[in-house]
């Protein structure tokens, strides 16, 4: 009889968790008060979704009875609305952190992933938190949840003596979908119940799946929908103020407007004129010793809203749009420049997304920035001059991505930079594919890249193409692959790039638990190993085998700890600065330990040490990031962060000569410098309610290198003493950022923003190792400026004025 019974809960079991479920819904004409109170009559006429199963930990487990949740839908011509109830038997207990909007903090939170073509490839997540905040995201597989891109709708949260209601209200124009007469969308709900760490959905998302957005459940029953016009103007207005050291105060007004159309159900334009990237978060400029530029995140909203289907093939770089000059002004005897801008000015951009019912995803994107100069000054005559830096320059991104099989996906992407007049243009083609079974337990991906540059001189193009395989479901997974750039691949017209010239080979395998143990939530270790070779001679360039540990304990805290090795030494192409040359770096042998205990507590702290031994006398690097957090209550909390980084006796490039240098002809000049920084941020926020908040961003940065003892390069790759030597090549960057802000959204899609700035940055080769004095200094500093602006955003529905007009 046991043995009945444990095989029927089996096969029940497999029923319930391998069948996808379907929820009907209903057309409405009435009107839904979003108030968290579900008290219209239409709400009990639907069905209900429930019987929700643990994502993790424990995966498959059903949801107790205490803390069922129960979701409905409804729809009309204009949004789809969701209704959510769920219970808590400890009402008391459910966290409510008040935060920014995208940020969860510590609340219990309800979402609702939407995929208007149930093609199990894109999902639109739309979460809301107990303290009746908003979130919203796009997840891919391959490129995760992205929640830089927002939409406009409506929700409230309420919380209640059996647990909390969510009522939420998503207009079409946040979604995408065919036209179809009978749509049938990929649905999926999901819960977290903060205090106990356990995420629900309602459909399984079973984690021995490698993948997250095949695993939707279905709505079913809309029909007939008359979607009105997609069309929103997002004007907005800015005023800035400037202050310098010297007390120099000016003011400024700008303003400008975005445009979104729905151009049909599935695809959107969006315009940007006359933009204003004033109030957008500053870069953590660092001390880079590097033969690479740096590399800095985008924070400006048009850039990274929506721009999944330009991240294909990662060939954009958005930084180059009205980024620093493409040229630098050059000089002559008893000149100097006076002015030299750091940032291009846009005219404009556009860009066009979107899908067909095939499956077949269309994006096109068009910026055109202004010609820019700097001025030169004669220092004799005090005359000026000035010399274009940027032409007037066009930047265009075009992409094709065919979606087929819900799993599998082929691109091809272009992208092209015309600059006007005898400048440099760039162009850059990709067919990008990510192949994967049907049951997804394995994915083949790669790509194929050809570049075409046409510089004033010369022309050359190059390849970039990659092949991997990978085992994608269960406990033990591994990939493998390789890699081959040719010497003269370039995409950093509208990409970035860093090395180039070589062939590599990568594997990777790892075990993890798919259940919690006693020990455990969660448990995951790999082992890793990379190898790189230039092109032509078939030197190793780069070597390492790393094994890592990640797990989470039953009280929710994270553990983590690596080994990583270099078993031999590697030929470096790219610190000499010049073509053809290498050095030799020694092997190296390290380690990492990562320590992050529970957020839900109100306080909590990251603790990351690190150290590598290099295989050279005293040639040492370790460093440590510790960084406490307080939650004083929902509303206020504050996190600190220190980063220390050290490296002893490190061997890099200084200076170099030219060929007519009478003393030392092409001589290549290293330093054992020892290399040190300092990094400490400051984060804080206090939210008066869901809508309100202000925050704080803080960062002092200080970063040295100091010399003492220099070498001359060798044509085979090893240093030797260069006492000859005397230049002051040490370097010292002390930075300063603050950014201090009060947000408002008033109404859906409008936002009110009043931002105080402090920033300035002290270069020089002078060290002074005293913290206190530094900082100091850098405060004082002539660079150091102030900026107070006020901006206002205000979002319009055609719909909504039509009537006016």
């Amino acid at each position: 009889m046991k043995k009945c019974y444990f095989f029927c809960f089996l096969l029940f079991s497999t029923l319930m968790y391998s069948q996808k479920k379907s929820l009907q819904t209903k057309f409405i004409t009435e009107k839904i008060s979003l108030d968290g109170k579900l008290d219209e009559a239409i709400w009990q006429s639907v069905p209900v979704a429930t019987d929700f199963v643990m994502f993790q930990p424990d995966n498959g487990k059903v949801i107790p009875e205490n803390k069922r949740t129960e979701v409905r839908v409804l729809y009309d011509n204009e949004a789809i609305y969701i209704g959510a109830l769920m219970y808590d038997d400890e009402p008391n207990k459910i966290l409510r952190e008040l935060n920014k909007r995208d940020d969860f903090g510590a609340a219990d939170f309800f979402g609702v992933f939407v995929n208007g073509y149930n093609d199990g490839q894109q999902n639109f997540e739309f979460f809301v938190n107990a303290a009746d905040g908003q979130a919203d995201c796009l997840a891919t597989d391959s490129n995760g949840e992205d929640y830089s891109w927002d939409a406009v709708w409506d929700s409230k949260a309420v919380i209640t003596s059996f647990g909390w209601v969510v009522e939420m209200r998503i207009p079409y124009s946040a979604l995408r979908f065919s036209s179809e007469s009978k749509q049938t969308w990929g649905v999926n709900f999901f819960r977290e119940i903060r205090r106990d760490r356990q995420k629900y959905s309602w459909n399984l998302i079973d984690n021995k799946i490698g993948t997250f957005t095949q695993q939707n459940g279905t709505v079913d029953g809309i029909e007939n929908i008359k979607t009105p016009t997609r069309l929103f103007f997002l004007p907005y207005a800015s005023f800035y103020t400037y202050a310098n050291a010297d007390q120099k105060t000016y003011g400024e007004l700008k303003g400008g407007l975005d445009i979104k159309y729905g151009i049909n159900d599935a695809f959107t334009l969006d315009a940007m004129l006359i933009p204003d990237f004033g109030q957008t978060k500053y870069d953590d400029r660092i001390l880079n010793l590097s033969p690479f530029e740096q590399q800095f995140n985008e924070n400006r909203a048009f850039f990274t809203e929506g721009t999944d289907l330009f991240s294909k093939g990662n060939l954009f770089y958005s930084r180059r749009i009205g980024g620093p000059p493409s040229y630098s002004p050059e000089t002559k005897t008893n000149e100097e420049i006076v002015e030299n801008p750091t940032t291009v000015d846009l005219y404009n951009a556009t860009k066009i997304s979107g899908r067909t019912k095939g499956g077949l995803g269309i994006g096109y994107l068009n910026a055109v920035t202004q010609k820019t100069y700097a001025t030169i000054k004669d220092t004799i005559s005090k005359e000026t001059r000035r010399v274009l830096v940027q032409p007037l320059t066009n930047y265009n991104v075009l992409v094709f991505d065919q979606r087929f099989h819900k799993n599998s996906s082929a691109s091809l992407i272009n992208t092209n930079v015309t600059r006007d007049g005898s400048f440099r243009d760039g162009n850059v083609t990709a067919l990008v594919w990510d192949l994967n079974t049907a049951k997804n337990t394995y994915n083949l991906s790669g790509n194929f890249e050809y570049s075409y540059v046409n510089d004033i001189e010369s022309k050359k193009d190059g390849i970039n193409t990659t092949l991997n395989f990978a085992e994608t479901s269960g406990k033990y997974r591994y990939n493998f692959g390789g890699n081959l750039v040719t010497k003269d691949f370039d995409n950093n017209d509208l990409g970035i790039i860093f090395e180039t010239n070589y062939y590599s080979f990568n594997g990777f395998t790892s075990y993890r638990i798919l259940n919690p143990t006693k020990l455990f939530n969660s448990f995951n270790t790999n082992v890793n190993g990379y190898a790189q070779f230039q092109k032509e001679t078939g030197k190793v360039q780069d070597d390492q085998i790393n094994w890592n540990v990640n797990t989470t304990t039953k009280k929710n805290h994270y553990i983590g700890f690596g080994l990583e090795y270099r078993p031999v030494e590697t030929y470096n192409y790219y610190e000499p600065r010049t073509e053809g040359r290498y050095s030799i770096d020694p092997t190296r042998f390290g380690s990492w330990f990562s320590i992050s205990t529970n957020y839900n507590n109100k306080f909590a702290f990251d603790f990351n040490p690190s150290f590598a031994v290099l295989n050279e006398t005293k040639r040492t690097t370790f460093s440590f990031y510790l960084s406490p957090r307080y939650r004083f209550n929902d509303h206020l909390a504050l996190n600190y962060e220190f980063n220390f980084f050290r490296q002893n006796n490190n061997k890099g490039f200084v200076d170099s000569s030219s060929k007519n240098d009478a003393l030392a002809p092409n001589t290549i000049i290293y330093a054992n410098r020892n290399v040190v920084n300092y990094t400490n941020n400051i984060n804080g926020k206090y939210s008066l309610n869901s809508k309100m908040n202000f925050n704080l961003s803080a960062r002092y940065y200080w970063s040295y290198t100091e010399n003492k003892d220099f070498y001359k390069l060798e044509d085979n790759g090893r240093l030797t003493a260069y006492d000859s030597y005397t230049d002051n090549k040490d370097q010292n960057l002390i930075t300063w950022n603050l950014d201090l802000s009060y947000n408002w959204w008033f109404a859906p899609g409008s936002q009110l923003t009043l931002l105080y700035r402090s920033n300035a940055a002290k270069y020089d080769n002078l060290i002074t190792k005293d913290f206190g004095n530094n900082y100091t200094s850098v405060l004082n500093n002539e660079d150091l400026s102030h900026v107070i602006s006020i901006s206002v955003k205000y979002f319009i529905d055609y719909n909504q004025i039509k009537n006016v007009f």
